[in-house]
C-alpha cells in the first residue's frame, strides 16, 4: 500500500526540523559548498556536520557532487527556505504590531507595568 502524500510531507518536515539542517540549506541556497565552508559558518563539530549532511542526503534534499561539495537537490528547496523566511517575517511583524498596540494601550491606561513577550 502506498504511503499517503500527507505522511511523506510530515516525514519531509521532520527531516527539516533541526536548526543545523536549516542553516545548511540556507547556505547551500547560494550554491555548492564544501564541508569546510559549511563548518566555517556553522558552529558545530565536523562529525556532527557529517551526520546532518547524511540525513539530508538520505532524504534526497541535498546531493554530493563528485568534487565533494554539497548542493541542494533542486531549486524548490531554496524556494521553500525563502517561503519560510517570508512567512516568519510577516508573522513577527504582526506580533510586533500587536506588542506596540499593547504598549500603547498600557500607556494610555496609565499602567506602570511593562508589556513583555514570552520567549
Amino acid at each position: 500500500m502506498p504511503v499517503p502524500l500527507y505522511q511523506r510531507k510530515a516525514e519531509f518536515f521532520r527531516t527539516l526540523g533541526h536548526p543545523v539542517r536549516i542553516r545548511v540549506l540556507e547556505l547551500l541556497g547560494d550554491g555548492p559548498l564544501a564541508v569546510r565552508d559549511l563548518l566555517a559558518q556553522v558552529d558545530i563539530e565536523a562529525t556532527s556536520m557529517s551526520q546532518q549532511l547524511a540525513v539530508l542526503r538520505r532524504a534526497g534534499i541535498v546531493n554530493k557532487l563528485p568534487d565533494g561539495r554539497y548542493v541542494l537537490a533542486g531549486p524548490d528547496v531554496a524556494d521553500l527556505m525563502q517561503a519560510a523566511r517570508s512567512f516568519l517575517t510577516r508573522l513577527l511583524a504582526s506580533q510586533s504590531e500587536l506588542l506596540d498596540a499593547l504598549r500603547d494601550e498600557a500607556g494610555a491606561d496609565g499602567a506602570d507595568a511593562a508589556v513583555t513577550v514570552p520567549a
